[in-house]
């Protein structure tokens, strides 16, 4: 990652700073609803390290599992039977989040 990083002008390092502080902030919308938008976002794009951060870091600011519901419906409804399967994904994150570890957000974007 450090040759990477080097290559691309730390510029990773610079997008996952910019996530941090607009994800994790509070603004119009609360970190939770933010969290919740990243995670819908990672089903859609079937990025799984992220899909698994977001259901965390979304539990982490207080997603309820009534409200994790009404989000993979839309994920699910959105996505057809291959939304359905990463929705499934993200619930198994959001159940299992105590033992999860950092994903590639956290891990790999570190400037090192």
């Amino acid at each position: 990652m450090k040759d990477f990083l080097k290559i691309t002008s730390k510029s990773a390092s610079a997008i996952m700073k910019m996530r941090q502080e607009i994800l994790f902030s509070k603004g119009v919308f609360s970190p939770k609803t933010k969290l919740s938008m990243a995670l819908i976002w990672s089903i859609a794009t079937k990025c799984e390290p992220c899909l698994k951060y977001y259901a965390v870091k979304a539990k982490e600011a207080g997603l309820t599992e009534e409200e994790l519901g009404e989000l993979l419906t839309v994920g699910s409804t959105m996505g057809g039977c291959v939304g359905e399967m990463w929705c499934l994904k993200a619930y198994h994150a959001f159940k299992h989040a105590d033992e999860m570890a950092a994903s590639c957000c956290e891990v790999h974007f570190e400037d090192k």
